[in-house]
């Protein structure tokens, strides 16, 4: 299919040659017969030590046009062995693409960096970075297509699927019509047709195919058409003719046009020019949005970016087309970028400029909240290969499609291949860090587990010396994410994932408390560190600051779920010794009654006891005159951990 889609067609036929000289071969390539011109030069160049550059070129360009990417990047790696870094752009961008095409990758990056740095563009350098590093990412993925070739294609070139109605219309050169001795001298092949063929929606296979628009066919090229929603109205592209006479321009080279017809019963009537159709430059491969409001396409008019570029008009309700608008250096390259298909918001397209696989590559550009494209995106294997993949659609389900490519195994030059999609794996990063409750620096190596609504791990990973962690987990979940790390109190957190892939849910935090930071340690005994306890005069009632400190024997027990511990209560000596006895018995028993009410089990509290005053602490026994912070000391309660 190789430049098939230069939108061009020359006016001569196949002819041969009893001899091939240098002369002859340049006859053929000026005359762009391709296929006669690579055999042509292979012939004479055998015979010539110091060939020109120019035939060099030619050389290469005979089999690049014809899909022979393993001589054509012989003759291109002979070019650049004489010019090296004086290789003009064009020549650079086929040189890199033959690499590709025979999957020579290393040497193709080593040739483009070396390319973009004599450039010294940061823009392009940027783009190569970023969609390098978007392809190997993909590559790495699993992809959500499945491809299946067609048994309707045949050794000719099949391409160029597009909805009509509930059947596939198709571009094809398959000889079925009464022009077959008349062939395009480009590759030797009968001129391309439209076709229309039954879709069977079980498993995409095409059948019952057959000439499409009969009515209006010419001796020449009909192919790629676009229809609205209502299957009533068809733009195609077709060679520019007048009285039945192809129109050529000053380099003799006869340009196509799009045409838009009316269908009525299945036929074309009053196809008409549009616009911007012009017989000096192509335009062609019109694709029209579902709401009718735009038509997309290609053409090679003065002031692109590349060889051909993408453009769009807006047609108003009564018919009305604005001026062609080109989509900018983020979607248009340097080289070809054709057959735009646009569906649910994305732009599909194929282009062999921006980095790919290996010639033609499928890519998609979501429109902006300006009307603008976003930056493009390789659909990668198996919608793309080393070879020319292109003419993508895809249904407004987005479930399946069609697209074309001349891939190895395939049954001719392009090839029809259905696809399927399936549902995209949606994701989410959720990030955070982990913090020590009491000093707020963070904490290295702390486990983060994140589980879904039935308690299933999602995700599982580890904080870094900065105490910062990241996973991923499936969208439009809650999240329940648990944090810990040995003698350290565990956190949780709940998260609700969004609907979609939109971006990272940050600033998840979590404080964990070092267990040494809430025990004090004497003697060998550990205790939970609160200040005293205080409870009105003669009483035992949990006072607001009672709970205050109970608060802090409540978080303790909570995020260290092992401990286990035994309650003393005590008073000072003032008082009898048998009422300050059960004062403090209850007052130890109340407590206990309040951490259990928190959500604390009973069994984690081995006892609740209280010893009155005879667990004296300092002098203050009876009898001994004492300050009222000295017998403060005495009112105290415990909370003695015995398990952990």
């Amino acid at each position: 299919m190789k430049k098939l889609y230069i939108l061009s067609l020359v006016l001569s036929f196949t002819f041969g040659f009893a001899q091939t000289n240098l002369k002859k071969a340049d006859a053929l390539f000026k005359n762009y017969s391709y296929l006669d011109a690579s055999k042509a030069y292979e012939e004479c160049l055998q015979n010539i030590e110091n060939p020109s550059a120019q035939t060099i070129k030619n050389a290469a360009d005979s089999y690049y046009f014809i899909s022979d990417a393993r001589n054509a990047l012989k003759w291109y790696k002979r070019l650049y062995e004489i010019q090296g870094n004086n290789l003009t752009d064009i020549y650079y961008l086929r040189y890199i693409q033959t690499m590709k095409a025979v999957m020579d990758y290393d040497d193709a990056d080593k040739i483009t960096k070396e390319y973009l740095n004599k450039k010294g563009d940061q823009k392009e350098i940027n783009r190569y970075v970023a969609q390098k590093k978007q392809l190997d990412s993909i590559a790495k993925s699993k992809s959500l297509y499945q491809i299946k070739n067609l048994e309707i294609n045949t050794g000719k070139s099949d391409f160029g699927a597009t909805f009509y109605q509930d059947r596939i219309v198709f571009t094809s050169s398959r000889d079925t019509t009464n022009f077959g001795e008349k062939l395009y001298n480009w590759n030797n092949q009968p001129f391309l047709n439209l076709y229309v063929a039954e879709r069977n929606p079980a498993d995409g296979s095409l059948f019952n195919d057959a000439l499409f628009m009969p009515n209006v066919m010419t001796k020449y090229h009909e192919a790629t058409a676009s229809f609205d929603a209502s299957g009533k109205t068809i733009y195609y592209s077709s060679n520019i003719i007048k009285k039945n006479k192809l129109v050529i321009d000053r380099d003799k080279i006869n340009n196509f046009q799009i045409l838009k017809g009316t269908m009525v019963d299945g036929k074309v009537e009053n196809p008409q020019k549009v616009f911007f159709d012009n017989d000096a430059y192509s335009v062609g491969h019109p694709s029209l949005s579902d709401d009718g409001q735009w038509l997309f396409f290609a053409s090679d008019m003065p002031g692109g970016y590349g060889e051909t570029d993408l453009y769009v008009v807006k047609i108003a309700d009564d018919g009305t087309m604005s001026s062609p608008q080109n989509l900018g250096p983020k979607i248009n390259t340097l080289g070809n970028d054709l057959f735009p298909f646009f569906r649910n918001g994305i732009l599909y397209f194929s282009s062999d400029g921006h980095y790919g696989l290996g010639d033609l590559d499928v890519y998609e550009s979501k429109i902006l909240a300006d009307g603008s494209f976003g930056t493009p995106r390789n659909l990668g294997t198996p919608i793309n290969s080393n070879k020319d993949d292109f003419t993508f659609i895809i249904d407004k389900t987005g479930t399946y499609g069609y697209l074309s490519s001349n891939r190895a195994g395939g049954k001719g030059d392009d090839d029809i291949y259905s696809f399927v999609k399936g549902e995209p794996v949606c994701n989410q990063n959720i990030s955070g860090k982990a913090l020590d409750r009491k000093s707020k620096l963070p904490i290295t190596d702390v486990t983060v587990v994140a589980y879904n609504s039935y308690n299933e791990i999602l995700a599982e990973t580890k904080t870094n010396f900065e105490g910062k962690y990241a996973v991923t987990v499936p969208c439009n979940k809650t999240v329940r994410l648990v944090a810990k790390k040995t003698n350290y109190s565990d956190d949780e957190k709940t998260v609700e994932t969004t609907r979609e892939n939109e971006g990272e849910i940050i600033d998840v935090n979590f404080e964990l408390s070092n267990y040494d930071d809430l025990v004090v340690k004497k003697k060998g005994v550990e205790k939970v560190d609160v200040n005293p306890i205080y409870f009105d005069y003669d009483k035992y009632d949990i006072t607001p600051l009672a709970i205050e400190e109970l608060s802090k024997v409540v978080f303790i027990m909570r995020k260290f779920p092992a401990i286990r511990i035994k309650i003393e209560s005590h008073t000072d000596s003032r008082g009898k010794d048998a009422y300050n006895l059960k004062l403090s018995d209850n007052r130890a028993k109340s407590t206990r009654d309040y951490i259990v009410s928190q959500g604390i089990d009973t069994s984690r509290i081995e006892s609740a006891i209280g010893y009155g005053e005879t667990r004296l602490i300092n002098k203050c026994k009876n009898g001994v005159k004492c300050t009222e912070e000295e017998h403060l000391l005495n009112r105290r309660s415990d909370f003695i951990i015995i398990q952990k």
